[in-house]
């Protein structure tokens, strides 16, 4: 349930639109709702900003649908992440107007609440996530440092962004050069695309965590999901403070 939809209810129980009987009807089911595979969190919108994300891996397609229906009820855009293709066929047939993005492995379903905005798969995956959640975003592909000077073109678009997601794999040198470039927060990315001693991302992995980059931060290895909540909650905390400026 989102905050404001929230705020709804408690304010008409205030005005004398709602009894307390209709307002405990509504809520009935919150914090979560226990379908016995999954408890699904309605609250989460409210406690951290952004609705629970379904993370499709372990799930029946039959059951991705039903925790989709739950949380698409109370009005809230879903996201489902890691979506193989028959978990996101369901989905499609359970909801025509979702959105499927195969590279990213996501499915998107636009819900009454939807967060106004403020080609590897990990890179979609963390722009549809970013996206989801409210940030405005813009991707530059394949500037990787094997050709520094594709980066480099773009150094004043990077300067101008408030957080940047750089996500490399081979020798996981990019978030170094990256944070040198600029002055707000990087989130760095290793994936598991490369040869032999790329050791499944480990290897981009522990160059990222040892940067010489100040303000470099590092999440999983092919987590771009993760990468996108945090940028988006970075964000948000500077709009906020904004705000109340």
């Amino acid at each position: 349930m989102p905050a404001d939809q929230l705020k709804t209810i408690l304010s008409r129980v205030a005005s004398g639109d709602l009894s307390p009987a209709e307002a405990l009807a509504q809520l009935g089911h919150y914090p979560f709702e226990d379908l016995g595979f999954a408890k699904v969190d309605h609250h989460r919108s409210v406690r951290c900003g952004y609705p629970e994300v379904i993370f499709c891996v372990g799930k029946a397609p039959d059951q991705v649908v039903e925790i989709a229906r739950r949380l698409h009820a109370g009005g809230e855009t879903v996201l489902a992440t890691r979506a193989e293709p028959p978990v996101a066929q369901a989905l499609l047939e359970a909801f025509p107007e979702a959105r499927h993005n195969p590279t990213a492995r996501t499915v998107v379903i636009r819900g009454k609440h939807a967060v106004e905005s403020l080609p590897g798969s990990v890179a979609e995956e963390a722009r549809e996530t970013a996206e989801v959640l409210g940030c405005t975003t813009k991707c530059f592909y394949d500037v990787g440092v094997a050709g520094i000077h594709r980066l480099l073109a773009h150094s004043a678009e990077l300067r101008e962004a408030a957080v940047l997601i750089v996500i490399a794999g081979m020798e996981g040198a990019l978030p170094s050069v990256v944070g040198g470039l600029v002055d707000a927060p990087v989130i760095a990315v290793p994936t598991s695309v490369g040869y032999g001693a790329n050791l499944g991302g480990f290897t981009p992995l522990l160059a990222m965590l040892n940067s010489c980059a100040s303000g470099v931060s590092v999440v999983n290895i092919d987590n771009g999901f993760g990468a996108a909540y945090n940028a988006a909650m970075v964000c948000r905390a500077a709009a906020r403070l904004a705000r109340d400026a």
